[in-house]
């Protein structure tokens, strides 16, 4: 008999497994409901996009288009692109459903992007991002407020180890003159450029200062600094960006060599970095793209927004005392083996009943103990037994799993009550506000 080979997931695409689930599902339900309180509307893309969009979005000669794209020819003869960052599809999305015409919008949205990087902690080849724009808006206001809301973020999900780093790029104007002032002075030290940089010396200099390699920091620390070419008015309109986020208590520190890895942004970019996840250090950021809606054939049109790594927020959030991606069932249901029918019963006229609580009911028999084992494992906090001599009698048996009271019996006609009460009285007042009462019937 031949054997079949294992197939392995593809490598830097990982699987999330039912432990980490409640951690991703609270980082998507605290994002959506700050969101939404902040104006913003979800708008959902196609994964996949022409490969034309990101190469006139993001840049020719960026990383991100030369080496990491999923590109392919399909059976049209379309050259497409998984996509590999979530702005440029909003943005097509924009201008292709005449969203434009002097109209603002506060979008975002969520999903897998992709790209051909190597694998390694906090970096793969499928991630997922949550992306936030704000199109329309021209001034430094929206900046600020956009920056308040990830640091709003940041609080309510109780993550600490982040920094906010800030920066203007300029206009693309003042950005081309201070593009000759860094090409000449990598020019004269061009002995000292590593491969990658020699190559990106002609192509967008600027990359240079995002160069990654420690034979590299020096010299990109001796270059000149961007915000010492800033036309007038984008000095201005960071100098107001400053003020608003000083106001609102907002720390950060300005990091002139910060410039992001695409080329559609102008003046503000931020991130968030923290020092918790190794090399990979940026968890969020963002900035200004005013030119990219024009540059993409949309009517010129001012716009802001940021992406946030959701594997590397979930990190953080493992990292935090307290924080557990397991949803374990308030409530285990332990049936004698003759009557599963009953349980079955039982154990949903509780669902409807007590609709805000989790119920496991022990599927697959097996005698009291082993099914108290199951009880344990499962983490609830309470056991409800329906053996033959407590259901002969209308009546089931409680047990506390995680505190040292006994067991106590109660009518089934009174179980919900009873199960609200051994809960406690935080869930209780739930019920009282939102659940649905109800007796159960034997």
């Amino acid at each position: 008999m031949s054997l079949i080979a294992q197939i392995q997931a593809v490598r830097g695409m990982n699987d999330v497994l039912p432990a980490d689930v409640g951690l991703w599902q609270r980082l998507e339900a605290v994002a959506r409901e700050l969101l939404e309180a902040y104006g913003y509307a979800e708008i959902r893309v196609p994964v996949v996009e022409h490969t034309e969009l990101f190469e006139r979005a993001i840049g020719e000669h960026t990383d991100v288009v030369e080496k990491e794209m999923y590109t392919f020819v399909d059976q049209g003869d379309e050259s497409l692109t998984l996509r590999p960052e979530a702005t440029a599809g909003i943005v097509r999305a924009v201008i292709g459903n005449g969203m434009l015409r002097g109209q603002r919008h506060k979008l975002w949205c969520t999903g897998p992007m992709f790209r051909h990087e190597k694998p390694q902690k906090g970096r793969f080849r499928q991630f997922h991002q949550i992306d936030v724009e704000a199109v329309g808006f021209p001034g430094p206001d929206v900046d600020a407020e956009l920056i308040a809301l990830t640091a709003r973020l940041w609080r309510r999900l109780g993550v600490e180890r982040v920094a906010l780093q800030l920066n203007s790029l300029g206009t693309a104007e003042s950005r081309r003159a201070y593009r000759t002032a860094l090409a000449d002075y990598f020019r004269a030290h061009e002995s000292r450029l590593d491969a990658d940089s020699r190559r990106r010396l002609d192509a967008n200099p600027l990359r240079i200062l995002d160069s990654k390699s420690p034979e590299m920091q020096e010299l990109v620390a001796g270059a000149p600094v961007l915000t010492d070419h800033l036309d007038a008015e984008s000095r201005a309109h960071f100098d107001a960006l400053r003020a608003a986020l000083d106001s609102m208590g907002v720390d950060y520190r300005v990091n002139p060599r910060l410039v992001r890895g695409l080329d559609y942004y102008s003046r503000t970019v931020f991130e968030w970095v923290t020092d918790a996840l190794g090399s990979q250090d940026a968890v969020c950021g963002g900035g200004r793209y005013d030119g990219l809606i024009g540059q993409l054939g949309g009517e010129a049109t001012p716009a802001m927004g940021f992406a946030l790594g959701m594997e590397r927020t979930i990190e953080l959030l493992r990292q935090a005392p307290g924080q557990s991606g397991a949803r374990s069932p308030h409530v285990y249901v332990i049936v004698s083996g003759e009557r599963v029918a009953t349980g079955l019963k039982v154990i949903e006229s509780l669902r409807d009943a007590l609709p805000q609580l989790r119920f496991e009911l022990s599927l697959g028999g097996g005698n009291f103990k082993s099914q108290f084992r199951r009880a344990d494992r499962s983490g609830a906090e309470l056991a409800i037994v329906l053996g033959e001599e407590e259901l002969g009698r209308g009546a089931a048996a409680l047990k506390p799993l995680r505190q040292g009271t006994g067991q106590s019996e109660c009518p089934l006609a009174e179980l919900s009550e009873r199960i609200l009460a051994a809960l406690g009285a935080e869930r209780g007042s739930r019920h009282a506000n939102g659940g649905r009462g109800g007796s159960i019937g034997g």
